[in-house]
């Protein structure tokens, strides 16, 4: 453990102008507070925020930070407040002890809860303050280093896990690789015993087998740049543990399968050497096809650059290279710490382009598990890079389609999209993009999310823009719905309902505002006897049992509504517009749309029943077909020609059975409403191709 003069001097060798006294100070509170507590291994508990504020020395990070680190601990596992905080070391420290307080206070969260809220608080604090972060991720590391004191096997691996899943990520997108390559190996030591005795037993083997590899293959690289002209420092290493094991999941390969275990770094001393150093060594050696990447010209979010090959060094064996600056390599190793400056005002942008679409997606999640969900896609991914007709860049995961390169640009232009063009052709919005694309957004500004495109979408920040916006058309149509209710419902009230009546009634009713009102009434979170109780007290006293009630004068139309949002049709019957149709209203579920004659009908449904109609240009509806066919060439283009000459659109087309002489079809066709589809099956019936056409 670091003493306090030593903590102090470290300060001081890289901020002379540090307050000695305030240090001090925060070093013996600590010690104070923390008093006889201990820790898992036995050592004094305060000896943990010590190691903390070294590591943020390491960092050469500002006195507000080492304070922090320092005094971390103290609101949660002492008796001392954010007030006592705030008195003693100023408000700045005050609200950054606060914020990594804030990321502790979850344990008895139900575990999906708990990571999710972590992650919440985690990401706000970080918009706030990007030090927030850094002091969590030391505290995290030294968490780790004493992981294995810990007894119970089950806490272990949660705490490993969390750090595979969650901080280690999160290390990486700061460009802190240090600290990620650590956690990642402490916790895969936990998560994954075996895997990780064995992969670092046959590591130990190769460096018994091959003696100095590594030193003689980094000493044939600075030769071969040596003889180019190239003062260059090179450093050998073999791969990462987690990282082979990861590249073995991944590519479904055993160990002897995985070449490129051993990895070299070459540092230069400017952006020309980089490429000059990269042109001597694919000239010495062979390099290995599609494993060249430039991230000097387009670095990574987090700001880290280099260049990265692969090269076929003697007897086939694969190395990998990456070769950089001494400043890239300092930045990269500990990126957005490596240049916090905040004596000299020079603030990095703490809410990066990455970190502001986590906090959109904040925002916008629903709940615990939608919220992990969209977090996880944000920040796990291998990246792609792409380009909007204008050469603006943006990095986006591997899979990405136009949609999510769309809300990456803006999330009003995700939400207006309508078509793309990728590379100055138009293609479907699912395309996966690829590296270089071109991607011009076509957008209408009537657009909105559509929820089919939660099917193809791979980003955090999408899913939730689409998610909210569905959500937020939802309970706009469910509204409406509870709208028209709510009028047959007051019709039935002996006497007029004004708006004073509607405002004493959601009141007593709890609910926020005459909207929430027609929500819940939609949503049939209220019955009728409810609603009309609180509009007029007393009024349902002499009113028969609910079920001799007398319903609806008039059906609710549904035009304007979307299918899917507002309603959902149901698959028993498949209705289109032309239908008589019915309702049924479920708590939570929203309303379902059946024939009148739908056999579900007559299987005693526990739901409220609504009386339903089309309404006027009402947008057409899947219609279900079940075509059996004649075996014989040509009958498939007979039924498609059928289709076209009808103007119906074919959604889907499965082909159910094949039985000699015969072939059956199932068949979902757009159509305007049920004349169409009577046209349809007609024309069907009449061919030759056909022998049987029924609807559904």
């Amino acid at each position: 453990m670091l003493r306090q003069y030593e903590l102090i001097e470290r300060v001081k060798s890289y901020d002379p102008d540090a307050d000695e006294v305030l240090l001090n100070r925060a070093y013996v509170y600590t010690v104070q507070k923390h008093g006889t507590q201990k820790r898992a291994s036995g050592d004094p508990y305060f000896s943990h925020p010590v190691e903390v504020a070294g590591l943020m020395t390491d960092l050469k990070l500002d006195q507000e930070t080492i304070m922090t680190a320092l005094l971390h601990d103290t609101v949660e596992d002492t008796l001392a407040t954010i007030e006592d905080i705030e008195l003693n070391f100023g408000s700045e420290v005050a609200r950054l002890v606060d914020g990594v307080t804030k990321l502790s206070k979850i344990e008895a969260m139900p575990e999906d809860e708990r990571a999710a809220e972590n992650l919440r608080k985690f990401l706000l604090a970080m918009s706030e303050d990007i030090r927030v972060l850094l002091v969590k991720l030391a505290d995290r590391l030294h968490n780790m280093r004493t992981l294995h004191f810990i007894r119970s096997p089950e806490k272990r691996q949660r705490i490993a896990r969390e750090t595979i899943d969650i901080y280690a990520p999160l290390a990486e997108r700061v460009g802190m690789y240090e600290y990620m390559r650590e956690m990642q190996l402490l916790a895969f030591e936990q998560v994954e015993p075996v895997a990780y005795q064995t992969i670092t037993g046959r590591l130990e083997q190769i460096r018994e087998q091959g003696g100095g590899q590594v030193d003689e293959i980094a000493l044939s690289i600075k030769q071969a740049l040596a003889e180019a002209g190239l003062k260059v420092e090179v450093q050998g290493r073999e791969k990462h543990p987690y990282s082979i094991w990861k590249k073995m999941a991944e590519r479904h390969v055993s160990f002897e399968q995985v070449t490129d275990i051993m990895a070299f770094r070459v540092l230069t001393d400017n952006d020309a050497d980089c490429y000059r150093a990269l042109g001597v060594l694919h000239t010495t050696w062979q390099s290995i096809p599609g494993r060249f990447k430039d991230y000097i010209s387009t670095p990574k979010n987090n700001g880290y650059r280099s260049l990265h090959t692969s090269l076929i060094y003697e007897n086939s064996m694969r190395v990998e290279v990456q070769i950089r600056t001494r400043d890239m390599h300092r930045t990269n190793e500990f990126g957005l710490a490596a240049h916090w400056a905040y004596k000299q005002g020079d603030r990095p942008d703490g809410a990066v382009g990455w970190l502001r679409d986590l906090i959109e997606i904040v925002d916008a999640s629903h709940d615990a598990e939608e919220l992990l969900e969209h977090t996880r896609l944000a920040i796990y991914q291998d990246r792609i890079f792409a380009f909007t007709p204008k050469g603006a860049l943006h990095q986006l995961p591997k899979g990405s389609t136009p949609v999510d390169f769309a809300f990456a640009v803006h999330t009003d232009l995700g939400g207006q999209t309508v078509g793309a063009k990728i590379n100055g052709r138009h293609m479907p919005l699912r395309t996966p993009l690829d590296n270089g694309d071109v991607v011009e957004i076509i957008k209408g500004k009537r657009a909105e999310p559509q929820l089919s495109w939660l099917g193809f979408v791979v980003t955090g920040k999408a899913r939730a823009a689409i998610r909210r916006s569905v959500r937020l058309k939802e309970r706009e149509e469910v509204t409406q719905i509870g709208r028209m209710l709510f009028d047959e419902i007051s019709a039935r009230l002996p006497a007029k309902i004004g708006k004073k009546a509607i405002r004493e009634a959601f009141k007593r009713l709890e609910l926020e505002d005459e909207e929430a009102l027609m929500y819940a009434v939609g949503a049939a979170k209220l019955d009728d006897r409810e609603v009309m109780e609180a509009l007029v007290p007393g009024s349902t006293a002499e009113l028969p049992e609910e079920a001799d009630w007398p319903r609806q004068e008039r059906a609710i139309s549904i035009r304007g509504l979307t299918p899917g949002v507002g309603f959902k049709l149901a698959d028993c019957c498949h209705p289109v517009p032309g239908d008589r149709i019915v309702g049924l209203r479920k708590a939570g579920e929203g309303v379902e749309v059946h024939t009148i004659s739908c056999l579900t009908l007559a299987s005693g449904i526990d739901a409220d029943w609504l009386d339903l109609s089309w309404g006027k240009r009402s947008q057409g509806a899947p219609g279900r077909l079940r075509i059996t066919l004649y075996d014989r060439p040509g009958t498939l283009a007979e039924m498609a020609g059928i289709f076209a000459q009808n103007n119906a659109n074919v959604m889907t087309l499965e082909q159910t059975q094949r039985e000699s002489p015969f072939h059956t079809y199932e068949v979902d066709l757009e159509v305007i409403d049920l004349a169409h589809l009577t046209r349809i099956t007609s024309a069907l019936r009449a061919s030759d191709a056909v022998a049987e056409a029924d609807r559904i």
